[in-house]
């Protein structure tokens, strides 16, 4: 994803992520919801919230690759 210099509060990720809910696999959804409990650096929230941003816009194929950057990001 794109490299941005502005920190995402957890706030904001929780946020984006609900916003996207209807469009994400649930698996992915609850395995994205638990890595936020879990307390992940202020990196890996910034590339969730990338990954998240406008991914109800994406392609399909777009998707597809999200997806398994997000099951990598919250499976570590």
């Amino acid at each position: 994803m794109s490299s941005c210099k502005l920190d995402h509060p957890v706030t904001d990720v929780v946020s984006k992520l609900e916003s996207q809910k209807s469009f994400l696999p649930a698996d992915i959804f609850s395995h994205c919801q638990q890595f936020i409990e879990s307390s992940p650096t202020q990196l890996e929230l910034n590339e969730l919230f990338h990954l998240l941003k406008k991914y109800d816009l994406a392609s399909a194929g777009e998707q597809i690759i999200r997806n398994k950057k997000l099951n990598e990001l919250v499976s570590e």
